[in-house]
């Protein structure tokens, strides 16, 4: 998986940089692995901006500006979460200078048990593509919902390559 997942992030990082878009992202259940497979890539830094690893609930809200009623009704496992996440990240690290920042979030039940009624495996990931790379010419925010199996670290890990898989299908649809 991490074979994959290194190609993936380079292939990613190489678009991006050519298309002058950054990336940046905010994560929960997976901890920093997101950032991890951009910035084990050789050249990174021209792309990647950063990572808000926000895995407290109260963080989500204090720090990325999620709606506290939203997680207090819902908890963190929700796709309005995930999308609320991804479009703080990309307002967050958008900079002077930068013509778009593309917003990730990942935001889950790692396990080994479920969280209340939420099975361990259920994961909301968040994209937020800007204007300046959409195929419709409008910013667009996608969320995936994901049903990942297997040991907590499998579960994290199949999150940032399904992060990765959905950029970069993201990523290369905006060139055609």
């Amino acid at each position: 998986m991490r074979g994959r997942c290194d190609a993936l992030a380079a292939g990613i990082l190489a678009r991006c940089k050519t298309l002058g878009v950054k990336i940046a992202a905010a994560e929960s259940l997976t901890g920093g692995l997101l950032a991890d497979a951009f910035v084990r890539v050789p050249g990174a830094s021209a792309v990647f901006l950063g990572s808000a690893v926000t895995y407290d609930i109260a963080a989500k809200a204090s720090i990325l500006g999620v709606d506290a009623e939203l997680l207090r009704r819902e908890g963190a496992v929700h796709p309005e979460v995930a999308r609320q996440m991804a479009q703080a990240t990309a307002n967050l690290y958008c900079q002077p200078g930068y013509d778009a920042v593309i917003g990730l979030s990942t935001t889950g039940v790692a396990g080994p048990g479920p969280d209340g009624s939420k099975p361990a495996g259920l994961v909301y990931v968040g994209l937020v593509i800007p204007a300046a790379i959409s195929a419709s010419g409008h910013m667009r925010t996608v969320v995936r919902e994901l049903h990942c199996h297997g040991t907590r670290e499998v579960v994290r890990q199949q999150s940032v390559l399904h992060v990765l898989e959905n950029l970069s299908e993201l990523t290369v649809n905006s060139q055609e």
